[in-house]
């Protein structure tokens, strides 16, 4: 679960952040020092997805769209509507396969 933090995004510690080309689109930012995934950013807008665990305050989330929707595992239902996009539909809305 990852939170749509735009693009205007800081973090203490950059010297200790490297990034991985992930994909055509997109790269990842992990730590140096322990290797904890801080974030995917998308390469055209800069837009960063940070996963909702890094956050201490979580109550102003709202789960409005999942991702993959086709990989995901049989056991996951979700009780809320959310918009759901397939691998497809997101390798189309990013250009890439």
């Amino acid at each position: 679960m990852v939170v749509d933090c735009g693009t205007d995004v800081s973090f203490d510690g950059e010297d200790d952040i490297t990034v991985y080309n992930s994909s055509d689109w997109a790269e990842r930012g992990f730590c140096k020092k322990c290797g904890s995934h801080l974030f995917y950013r998308l390469k055209e807008s800069k837009q960063h997805m940070i996963p909702a665990g890094l956050f201490d305050d979580q109550e102003s989330f709202v789960f409005e769209s999942q991702v993959f929707i086709d990989k995901k595992p049989s056991f996951y239902s979700f009780s809320n509507k959310t918009t759901e996009m397939t691998e497809a539909e997101i390798f189309e809305m990013y250009g890439s396969s």
